[in-house]
């Protein structure tokens, strides 16, 4: 295991979930964000989520506070500097991506650069890389600290040697990693998003409810989950996001966003993290 720390680079859902695992398999992490209270809101959130594992007792105190000791945050980039590895948790667009990577090449010219990006190309990241070979997809699935997939997407220019270091990273933090090439919304994001899609068309035809909707597939089909609670689980802009690019990527219509889907995103309905979506939350 490399001593260098792992930079995260996005504090939000993701971002959180992605230095928990770090931090509790050992790794030291410098998180960065733009906003000092958005990292205070993921210190928080991590500190909450090790404290659920001493409670189910997966982890002991003692190794609450050793795992808090290796989280570092910060809202300068430059901190980032030195680290081996650097995984980019920001906002679904593209813009802010590929300057992010731009900066990062230039910041961390030996850095092995990993996107978690659930759609968006990374051979278009690596173009703007100074050694594009280093970059690579790293998908992790929320909840990150539960779910135990990894997608690892090559872009057309990552190295074989950049592919492997990213496998052996996912064994580490006890994940399985799949291999996927470049190809709009990867293999789990083509499937599911578009069924939480159609399940929105559903609800718009007034087929069904959305509670009977997602019982329907639960009860009919055995998911955990119905899809309009999974889509605001992930959160319906990001299921938006990533229709528009399978969309735009395959120029097919079947991959037509609903217009519900959209009116909610709009109307800033998102899922849990607005309170309201498919469902109503507290």
């Amino acid at each position: 295991m490399s001593e260098q720390p792992v930079g995260v680079v996005g504090a939000g859902t993701m971002g959180q979930g992605i230095a928990q695992v770090l931090v509790t398999s050992s790794f030291s992490v410098k998180l960065y964000d733009v906003a000092d209270d958005q990292l205070g809101r993921a210190q928080q959130a991590i500190d909450k989520g090790l404290g659920k594992l001493v409670a189910k007792e997966k982890l002991t105190e003692s190794d609450k506070t050793s795992a808090l000791a290796r989280l570092d945050t910060t809202t300068a980039l430059d901190a980032l500097r030195g680290c081996e590895i650097i995984i980019e948790a920001a906002p679904e667009q593209p813009a802010l991506k590929e300057k992010l990577f731009r900066d990062l090449s230039h910041l961390s010219h030996d850095a092995i650069l990993a996107s978690n990006t659930s759609s968006l190309s990374l051979t278009r990241l690596a173009a703007v890389c100074e050694r594009p070979e280093r970059v690579v997809g790293m998908h992790f699935f929320n909840p990150v600290p539960v779910l135990k997939l990894v997608e690892v997407i090559r872009a057309e220019q990552t190295s074989d040697a950049t592919v492997a270091r990213i496998e052996r990273l996912a064994g580490d933090l006890g994940k399985t990693a799949v291999a996927i090439a470049d190809s709009p919304g990867f293999a789990v994001n083509r499937l599911l998003v578009p069924m939480i899609n159609e399940a929105a068309f559903l609800l718009q035809e007034g087929a069904a409810s959305a509670a009977d909707i997602d019982a329907s597939m639960k009860l009919g089909a055995a998911h955990p989950m119905g899809p309009l609670a999974l889509g605001d689980l992930i959160g319906l802009d990001v299921c938006l996001a990533i229709m528009e690019v399978l969309q735009e990527g395959f120029g097919d219509p079947k991959y037509r966003p609903c217009p519900l889907l959209k009116r909610m995103v709009a109307a800033g309905y998102l899922g849990r993290k607005s309170g309201r979506g498919f469902h109503v939350y507290e």
